[in-house]
């Protein structure tokens, strides 16, 4: 919804689009807390801060019901979400490749990314400032060197920014959509086709705030398209990869749960029930593409099959040839 948001240390500031024209105020910077800074904040906190004075718009203050214009600069000074001082932990850190421009991570099961209500410690940030000394700070005192995120319970590649010059860079490479993504993902059922794109908006859900949810409807949703290809059946489960074109919150998990084959242990989008051991959705960010910022030469980084993933391929029937065939697809030669 507001793929124009910018920073400045850790003021917000976001320009009204077409699709957000006519939403209140209150709605719209709720939306942009959620998706750039704090997942799980709510309307009636930013409602006081709009109180407060600290949303403005056009550099004014204004009430939570005003209707926005197109080309409104809405202006968000955050909350703290703790306390206490972001520090450095030493939490072991699988490390791909780094240079001085960047680093690429493969990120472990269970960790979120930058620090939020609830999640004040233990995050991706936490351990980054304690492997990596040189990070951008375009993403705000809160989110050091981060360009994109993956959520809490999916792994795989994601790239760190360790300076200005290369955040910028990469965060151009994303909005001009030449970051290649790919996903390898357990799904629900037999998908019969060999390939597909599911192009759909995806918005916040209009009555669960915790989901995303595809919105034919609704103005301010943004649009979204994943393309797909299935690798291996088994039974009622599919192994297909996943190619992002574009990157909205959660959106492969979003995308397959609307075409009825959500992924295999998603909590938030399915049951989550499964008899293979997942705890959380069975999505592993395999590949990475994107150009050096320094020198612009192609660079491509692979994170093989992680352990839980494996399991539930062995569950599935799956031996180790089919691994090993699974993993070279994508291998980096």
């Amino acid at each position: 919804m507001t793929n124009r948001a910018e920073f400045e240390e850790d003021i917000i500031s976001a320009e009204v689009e077409e699709n957000c024209v006519g939403l209140r105020l209150d709605v719209f910077a709720t939306d942009v807390l959620r998706e750039n800074y704090f997942s799980e904040f709510t309307r009636s906190q930013t409602q006081k801060l709009i109180s407060a004075g600290n949303v403005l718009v056009n550099d004014t203050n204004a009430t939570s019901n005003l209707k926005l214009r197109l080309g409104d600069t809405v202006t968000i000074i955050p909350p703290t979400p703790i306390e206490s001082e972001l520090m450095p932990e030493d939490i072991p850190l699988d490390i791909v490749f780094q240079d001085e421009y960047f680093a690429v991570i493969n990120k472990p099961k269970g960790m979120v990314v930058h620090p939020s209500p609830g999640h004040e410690s233990g995050t991706l940030v936490n351990a980054i400032m304690f492997h990596i000394k040189d990070l951008s700070g375009i993403g705000g005192e809160r989110r050091p060197g981060i360009v994109h995120r993956i959520d809490k319970d999916t792994t795989g590649l994601l790239v760190i920014a360790k300076n200005d010059l290369a955040h910028l860079s990469l965060s151009e490479q994303i909005k001009q959509r030449s970051v290649h993504r790919i996903y390898l993902a357990l799904v629900c059922g037999n998908i019969k086709e060999d390939c597909g794109t599911i192009n759909a908006p995806i918005g916040r859900h209009p009555k669960d705030r915790k989901r995303m949810a595809v919105l034919e409807k609704y103005p301010h949703a943004r649009e979204a398209i994943t393309h797909y290809k299935a690798l291996y059946r088994f039974g009622e489960t599919t192994l297909i990869e996943a190619r992002l074109e574009t990157g909205r919150t959660h959106q492969i998990r979003v995308h397959l749960a609307h075409i009825k084959r959500p992924v295999l242990g998603d909590e938030l989008y399915s049951t989550g029930k499964n008899n293979l051991g997942l705890a959380g959705q069975a999505l592993h960010a395999i590949n990475l593409e994107f150009l050096n910022p320094k020198t612009h030469e192609p660079m491509r980084f692979y994170a093989p099959l992680p352990e839980y993933f494996t399991k539930a391929l062995k569950k599935l029937g799956a031996d180790d040839k089919l691994l090993e065939e699974i993993n070279a697809l994508y291998s980096v030669k």
